[in-house]
């Protein structure tokens, strides 16, 4: 992507003015001019239409930082993102102006080794949207490559278009562990990423879904799309062994994989001592960087601990889900805001205070 942030004739499109959100600072958002590159034999320019907010960039507007990316200068914000093709490069064949894409926001090399055995996702040189120091896509418009742009089906809006980036975290979850129609499930965390690996695992069959959260409006949300049981925990970790009697007696049946999707040493340790013997823990969510958790007492019983990064290949299966009704995103999309300076400072302000704001989503 472009560094963006050029003369105001330098930024414009078509005799448009292309603008975007651009973090500056801690708590520092200012929609401004965004230099789009040129547009390559390979690439699209899409006009944004609907981009909604990540847990990544609340971290990177509070903190200029997520786990060990590291803001160090002005950057445009945003990655889950849908819009209208607008131009296509020379050799684009399968999009024309007019389409309506979802965006796969990585970029990848494809000549390392990790690329080449398909697990692209943990590609050292990925360019992903809005991770240091390549721009997002919270602007009016962006180039991309033609090839991760995917058309949606015509019952698909932009705005569920956009919400194949979280869900696409749900569905390479489920992938990882393999969950399937006798896989019994227990998600750690209702948050946003929790949800999605609910409405992911049920799509992929599982029986029997169980969700915790320490916040009762989430665990409601969580039961209105469908969990099985839910199971409200506490922060402290002395009700570990508590609650994860309570977990089973909500099982009743073992606990085939765990999702911890929060990422904290409570949640680990709870995901790690909730699932039987020869079943598998998900570490999706990244909440600590470091935790000590019971691993000698899980690897005695031979639970398989599996990292979640990301995702691959995920953006058609996702739109399918969503093309046939298997799942339904429209329910996580609580807030919605406009494109102007005021909404997108009160859209952030909104996703950080978190409490009933699940997905904050913007219209362009």
């Amino acid at each position: 992507m472009g560094k963006g942030g050029m003369s105001h004739e330098e930024s414009k499109v078509g005799g448009e003015e292309n603008m975007a959100a651009w973090l500056l600072g801690v708590d520092t958002l200012k929609i401004q001019p965004f230099k789009l590159p040129p547009l390559g034999p390979h690439d699209v320019r899409v006009r944004m239409k609907a981009v909604g907010i990540c847990g990544s960039d609340v971290h990177y507007l509070k903190t200029l930082r997520c786990a060990h990316f590291v803001v160090k200068e002005p950057m445009v914000i945003g990655h889950e993102c849908a819009g209208i093709i607008e131009e296509v490069g020379s050799e684009v064949k399968s999009l024309v102006p007019g389409d309506r894409v979802a965006l796969e926001p990585g970029i990848s090399c494809w000549r390392c080794d990790l690329c080449k055995e398909g697990r692209y996702n943990l590609c050292p040189d990925m360019k992903f949207f809005a991770t240091p120091p390549v721009h997002g896509s919270l602007a009016n418009q962006v180039v991309h490559p033609a090839d991760l742009c995917f058309k949606l089906p015509d019952n698909v809006s932009l705005e569920e278009g956009a919400m194949c980036e979280p869900l696409s975290v749900g569905v390479h979850a489920c992938r990882r562990a393999n969950v399937g129609p006798e896989t019994n499930v227990l998600v750690m965390g209702a948050g946003p990423i929790g949800l999605v690996t609910l409405l992911s695992a049920r799509a992929f069959g599982a029986p029997r879904i169980i969700i915790v959260d320490v916040d009762d409006y989430r665990l409601s949300v969580a039961k209105e799309l469908g969990a099985d049981e839910i199971v409200k925990v506490s922060t402290n970790s002395q009700d570990v062994a508590d609650e994860v009697l309570q977990i089973h007696k909500a099982m009743v049946s073992g606990v085939d994989v765990t999702f911890d999707c929060a990422g904290f040493t409570k949640t680990m340790s709870t995901a790690l001592s909730a699932t039987r013997p020869g079943g598998k823990v998900c570490l999706v969510g990244m909440g600590h960087n470091e935790m000590t958790i019971p691993l000698t007492p899980a690897a005695a019983r031979e639970v398989d601990v599996i990292g979640v990064f990301r995702y691959k290949n995920t953006w058609p299966l996702c739109l399918e889900f969503l093309r046939s009704g298997k799942i339904d995103v429209k329910p996580l999309i609580t807030h919605r805001y406009g494109f102007s300076q005021k909404e997108v400072v009160e859209a952030f302000e909104t996703s950080a205070r978190g409490g009933n704001a699940i997905k904050v989503m913007f219209n362009l």
